[in-house]
């Protein structure tokens, strides 16, 4: 059981002077299986938010549900869009709670959020114990997420554009398919900016054995 539930991914999200890059591979695991060589582990929630997804994939989707329905409820309750802080305390309590659940498998699901506001753009860590992290500079999770902060830490710079984001995050998620076996088959990348949300890339890389 222990085996079955051991997953692993690589999420990139990087503060840009101009908008947030969100990153992820493409490949899902179980154990030494890999279940899924097309997975979308970057989703987008609403016209203001986006997350990756890293950790148990039926715990991600769940709770990525009750994300878009708690951000609908509030919008036609206050008869205003919620803020980046309060979309991220919103999902930071869906995950303390989950974590928490008595089950026979432990819910663990990690996400990076990059969001919009009247107030500008936001990047947030959210751990699988429910807390909330406001990153000003480039977050990663996930089984290749030490190779992807091996690049960051050396190429990362304060001035960074959008456009030169993508091209670092495609850079991270690439160095951890090269090393991290559960990482791979190819990349994703949303843009967040105080305009708009779009996917920018959508890329399958297909390894041969012969």
């Amino acid at each position: 059981m222990e085996e079955q539930l051991k997953t692993g991914t690589t999420t990139v999200g990087i503060k840009c002077k101009d908008g947030i890059v969100l990153a992820a591979d493409k490949r899902a695991t179980a154990g030494h299986m890999i279940v899924d060589k097309r997975a979308e582990k970057v989703h987008i929630l609403s016209d203001d938010f986006a997350v990756t997804i890293a950790g148990t994939v039926s715990d991600a989707q769940l709770l990525i549900k009750l994300i878009k329905a708690e951000l609908k409820l509030k919008e036609v309750r206050t008869n205003k869009r919620a803020s980046a802080k309060e979309a991220a305390n919103l999902l930071g309590g869906l995950l303390y709670t989950n974590i928490r659940r008595m089950s026979m498998l432990p819910g663990i699901a990690h996400f990076l959020l990059g969001g919009k506001d009247s107030s500008g753009v936001y990047l947030y860590d959210l751990f699988p114990d429910g807390s909330v992290t406001n990153i000003r500079d480039f977050v990663s999770s996930g089984s290749g997420s030490v190779f992807a902060y091996g690049v960051l830490e050396t190429q990362y710079k304060n001035d960074i554009t959008t456009a030169e984001g993508i091209k670092l995050a495609v850079k991270c998620v690439n160095t951890a398919l090269q090393r991290d076996s559960a990482s791979g088959n190819g990349v994703e990348v949303v843009v967040v900016t105080e305009k708009d949300i779009k996917r920018v890339m959508s890329k399958d890389v297909e390894v041969s054995l012969y």
